[in-house]
């Protein structure tokens, strides 16, 4: 089967990249190879990183993609490649994997959403920060270590105490407790 994605030049996107073995911590165990293979493909292939969280077994982010691009399936491949070339292997692989030579770190499929406009922007960036806290890593979106939340500090664009007062609706909207 052939899936559909979004491709708009120049377009920004929100996607959810998983583990396929879910119960896995591989990416926070292994985060400076996971940035290494992010900034290997960001040299070759630029795109711009409006936000991002890494979790032990998913990454969430928005990426903003040069005009005339909209090659982000090429970006994700080279990234789940290179981070997969770097770990020892170890991991199950299926059969159907294995007879194309694959590993079997990643999902095959992600997730990507075309933002379409500034309230569909905040509503996903706002989503990274606090997945940390909706998934019970931290209490606090600034204690997660593995967040641009941090460098939205840094420039003055949020408070540090951002997301402590706030709750996940159930419906991915963020609101005051």
């Amino acid at each position: 089967m052939r899936y559909r994605r979004c491709d708009i030049s120049g377009g920004t996107y929100f996607f959810t990249v998983n583990l396929a073995e879910r119960s896995r911590g591989l990416l926070v165990e292994h985060i400076d190879p996971l940035r290494v293979a992010v900034r290997t493909v960001k040299q070759r292939h630029p795109f711009y990183i409006d936000a991002m969280v890494i979790l032990p077994d998913h990454v969430h982010a928005v990426w903003s993609l040069p005009e005339g691009d909209a090659d982000y399936p090429t970006r994700w491949m080279l990234i789940k490649a290179q981070f997969s070339r770097s770990l020892p292997p170890g991991e199950r692989i299926r059969a159907s994997r294995a007879s194309k030579g694959e590993r079997g770190i990643w999902q095959r499929r992600y997730w990507e959403h075309c933002i379409r406009d500034e309230w569909d922007y905040a509503r996903h960036v706002d989503y990274i920060h606090y997945n940390p806290v909706k998934h019970g890593y931290v209490s606090r979106p600034v204690d997660w270590p593995y967040s641009s939340l941090h460098r939205y500090i840094q420039r003055g664009v949020l408070p540090a105490d951002w997301g402590v007062e706030m709750s996940d609706n159930g419906d991915g909207q963020f609101g005051e407790r």
